[in-house]
């Protein structure tokens, strides 16, 4: 899936991936797709809820060794 910015919060814990995935967020125009890519387990259910409160839609999620996340701005 093709995404316009690719945020890597690989090693960082609550809350930093939702920190570095709003600032991100912030810099897209409506209906363009950030790419998440964390290591923090909390994150699935973090940013699921995130996306959803802030009028945002959830594209696709893969969970391998990285949680993979695909967020189109609303």
């Amino acid at each position: 899936m093709n995404s316009e910015k690719v945020v890597d919060a690989k090693g960082l814990a609550c809350p930093m991936p939702i920190v570095k995935t709003k600032k991100a967020m912030d810099e897209l125009e409506s209906g363009q797709i950030l790419e998440i890519h964390t290591t923090d387990k909390g994150s699935k259910n973090d940013l699921t809820a995130w996306a959803k409160s802030g009028g945002h839609e959830l594209l696709k999620t893969e969970e391998d060794n990285v949680y993979k996340f695909w967020i189109k701005k609303g």
